[in-house]
């Protein structure tokens, strides 16, 4: 594997920016104009001079540098619904989601959806997630061996459901501990791969599943455990229906063990005072899924009320609820959600949400998510403008005066507020997963002296 030199303008971060005004926040590490030197695909220095001839230059003059993004929550076989019209989530499971991932049994679907799924997330600039496959063994198989293939940090299970889902969806308590045996055996901890325990949501599971999910967590902490929480107020009511004993839809995972570090449960729209309490004594964290909460009508996360009351939040696409794999577009319907709370979430917030903080909520920031010394270069590569109206605001962005009105790091949050808004897949150029280049061509690397 040669020595590889990237430059470009590098931005990552070193602590949460929080929900400080732009011109204001720490953590933040933008070095213009620098060298990223990676070798046996490990980042081991960030410098401003050019290296010697032993390194193998891919320039990047006047373009982005951010790490790959992670996604906490997505779903491989839903890529064949995305963009399916208007229902609320029950009647959208039962109407588009189900038939999709029934086909999912048959092996010949689920490579080529693996296939067809890791590629868009390189397409868009992810280089990690935390996905659901489907109820079949042979989805994991075939999503870990494609991810595997191309060096990616994936989180994956087998999905648990034994009541109130269709047939050709449906297990039992006993094959799929068998199932889940057999998958963490072969998958957790091989290269850069790791199993989640993977509960759909508590309806279509009964209380012997969630103790056997419960068991697998207990037995081997460095399992994760994801599923879905309080995402529609319908779900919400029929879920305390099914579960009168529990106190409320998240002190179901918790009477089960399910609710720990490694825990990652998307949306967590609808909780109450003691709900946030529990998240943040027990280190799950919350995967906020804003597309999809937009599109499927389900509510409005309240972030800032997450932050206060101490549990982690991380960013994900929920496809295919969610519209769009590119995490760009996800920041940019955060925006909107929070704006619509009251709280102006900062570019920095939704970009360090997206990377070094999705790290640290998994536990990886030793591996991904900066720009520092010893982690994995996985990173991402950007124009700041595609097309002309976003080069013309860009160009704008870029005038912008300083002062001490207008800080320079103000000026540069404008330009990276503005790239997120208006940004997309199209300004991506290329992408890189452990020092080797798994989106975009060689034309557009620059490669070379």
């Amino acid at each position: 594997m040669p020595r590889l030199a990237f430059f470009g303008d590098l931005l990552d971060f070193t602590a949460d920016p929080g929900f400080a005004a732009p011109g204001l926040a720490p953590g933040v590490r933008h070095r213009p104009e620098h060298w990223l030197l990676v070798e046996d695909g490990r980042i081991v220095a960030v410098q401003a001079e050019a290296p010697g001839p032993d390194w193998q230059p891919v320039r990047h003059p006047g373009r982005l540098l951010t790490p790959g993004f992670i996604d906490t929550h997505v779903h491989a076989p839903q890529l064949d619904v995305i963009a399916s019209h208007g229902l609320a989530l029950l009647d959208w499971l039962e109407t588009y989601t189900f038939p999709a991932e029934r086909r999912y049994a048959d092996p010949a679907v689920a490579a080529e959806g693996a296939v067809r799924f890791l590629d868009a997330l390189l397409a868009h600039g992810t280089t990690a997630a935390v996905v659901f496959p489907t109820v079949h063994a042979v989805s994991v198989d075939t999503l870990m061996a494609e991810a595997a293939a191309r060096g990616m940090r994936l989180i994956a299970g087998k999905v648990l459901m034994d009541t109130h889902a269709p047939d050709g969806l449906r297990d039992d308590v006993e094959q799929a501990e068998r199932d889940c045996r057999a998958l963490i055996r072969r998958w957790h901890g091989h290269g850069r791969l790791a199993y989640a325990v993977t509960v759909r949501f508590a309806a279509t599971s009964s209380r012997a599943q969630l103790a056997m999910a419960g068991r697998l967590c207990a037995e081997e902490p460095t399992l994760y455990m994801q599923t879905h929480v309080a995402e529609n107020t319908e779900e919400v009511r029929w879920v305390g229906e099914l579960f009168p004993e529990a106190r409320s839809y998240l002190d179901i995972y918790h009477r089960h063990g399910l609710l720990h570090p490694r825990a990652v449960l998307a949306h967590g729209i609808w909780l109450d005072a003691e709900d946030r309490a529990l998240l943040a004594d027990t280190g799950a964290q919350i995967a906020h899924s804003p597309s999809s909460n937009l599109f499927l009508g389900s509510g409005l996360f309240d972030w800032a009320g997450a932050t206060e009351a101490g549990y982690r939040v991380s960013m994900a696409s929920d496809v295919g609820g969610g519209t769009s794999l590119s995490m760009l577009r996800t920041m940019g319907d955060a925006y909107k959600i929070q704006a619509l709370r009251g709280t102006r979430l900062s570019a920095w917030k939704a970009l360090h949400t997206a990377t070094l903080g999705g790290a640290e909520a998994l536990g990886l920031a030793g591996e991904i998510g900066h720009f520092s010394p010893g982690c994995l270069a996985d990173l991402a590569v950007w124009d700041w403008a595609c097309g002309p109206v976003a080069a013309h605001r860009d160009a704008i962005a870029c005038a912008r005066p300083t002062g001490p009105q207008h800080s320079p790091q103000a000026a540069l949050h404008e330009r990276l507020f503005a790239w997120m808004t208006l940004g997309d897949e199209r300004n991506l150029v290329e992408t890189w997963v452990a020092g080797v280049r798994r989106h975009g061509g060689s034309a557009a690397a620059g490669l070379g002296g």
